[in-house]
Formats: C-alpha cells, sequence, structure tokens
C-alpha cells in the first residue's frame, strides 16, 4: 500500500487567483514603485517647481503606471486570470495623464481635484484588491499603498485652496510613501514565486 497521499498530487503548482497573479507580474509592480519613488525625488529636489512643472512630473508618472497596469492585465488575461482591476487602475491613470496634456492650462483648483480624485478612486481599488490577496504575498503592503493613495486624496479635498508648492511636496511624501510599499510588495510578492515548488 502506498504511502503517497493523492491530495498532494492535484494541489496547483501556481495559484490562479488575485495571489498568484500578481506574484507572476512582480516585476511590473516594482516598476511602479520605483517611478512612484523617482516622482516623489523629483518633488523634493525641486521644491519650487512651477505648475507647469508639477503637471509634466505628475503626467509622466501616470502615464507609466498606468501602461504597466495594462501589461500587467494582458499578460493576467492571456493566463485565464482576474485582469479587470489592474485594466481600470491603468485606464484611471492614462486618464489624468491625457487630461493634462490635452488640458496644459489647467488651474490649480483643477488640478487639485483631479489629483484628489485619481489617488480616491486608485486607492479604493488597491484596497479591494488587497483583500484577495494572501496574507503571505503582502496583502499588508497593497492595502497600505491603498490607505496613503485614499488619505491624501482626502487631504486634497479638505484644503482644496492650497498652492502648488504645497501641493508638490504632499506629492512627494505620497509618492515616496506608495512608491516604497510597491516596491516592498515586489518583493515578497517575488519571494513567494521563487518559492513556488518546481513541477
Amino acid at each position: 500500500m502506498s504511502d503517497i497521499n493523492p491530495m498532494a498530487e492535484s494541489e496547483p503548482i501556481e495559484p490562479t487567483d488575485a495571489s498568484g497573479m500578481l506574484a507572476k507580474n512582480w516585476w511590473a509592480i516594482l516598476i511602479r514603485g520605483i517611478a512612484a519613488l523617482a516622482f516623489g525625488l523629483c518633488a523634493f529636489v525641486l521644491p519650487g517647481a512651477t505648475l507647469v512643472s508639477l503637471m509634466v512630473f505628475f503626467a509622466a508618472y501616470a502615464a507609466v503606471d498606468g501602461v504597466f497596469s495594462i501589461v500587467a492585465a494582458v499578460r493576467a488575461a492571456r493566463l485565464g486570470e482576474q485582469w479587470a482591476t489592474l485594466v481600470f487602475d491603468g485606464l484611471i491613470s492614462l486618464t489624468a495623464a491625457a487630461i493634462l496634456v490635452i488640458w496644459p492650462d489647467i488651474s490649480i483648483q483643477a488640478l487639485i481635484v483631479l489629483l484628489a480624485t485619481w489617488a480616491i478612486m486608485t486607492g479604493l481599488l488597491e484596497i479591494g484588491a488587497a483583500f484577495r490577496l494572501k496574507t503571505e504575498h503582502g496583502r499588508v503592503w497593497l492595502g497600505l499603498a491603498g490607505v496613503a493613495s485614499v488619505l491624501f486624496g482626502v487631504a486634497l479635498i479638505v484644503a482644496p485652496f492650497v498652492g502648488a508648492l504645497v501641493v508638490t511636496w504632499w506629492l512627494g511624501v505620497y509618492a515616496a510613501v506608495f512608491g516604497l510599499t510597491m516596491v516592498s510588495l515586489a518583493i515578497t510578492l517575488k519571494g513567494r514565486l521563487s518559492h513556488q515548488p518546481a513541477a
């Protein structure tokens, strides 16, 4: 009589849920984190940035963030995994970037409304995704990124008439926190993926 547990043979090598999908796309999350850190660094290095400079920085970051969200979604779709949230997240960022490119003479108040809307919507998506992520795959990091986004958006709504310099500083702090959580999430996911047993 064999001592081999038949259930062990039937366990999937790689999960096909949200945790598995994110683990396979850890590199895209890492690039999003690095882009956020670079954006935050620019905000601190150039604290006296004009409104135009602020828009250029944010549009570039939102475009990079959106593109890599879409890339991750396409890869997930090809593998038959969940992709709708990533597409929605990417489209929000790309839309925000497009608005700034199409409307270059946007006022500081309109920019703050745009930033607040973008931050809250993406933050809520990240928090929702965190609940679908396994704890060992970095649920805390994704949740913290979502909370940071929502808090940043709420702060902009509470103080809608702050100047461009203050918004630049706030963006720098937010981008630094968001970037660190994304990099930490990517490292955690890569570690979980490398620990998957070989077929």
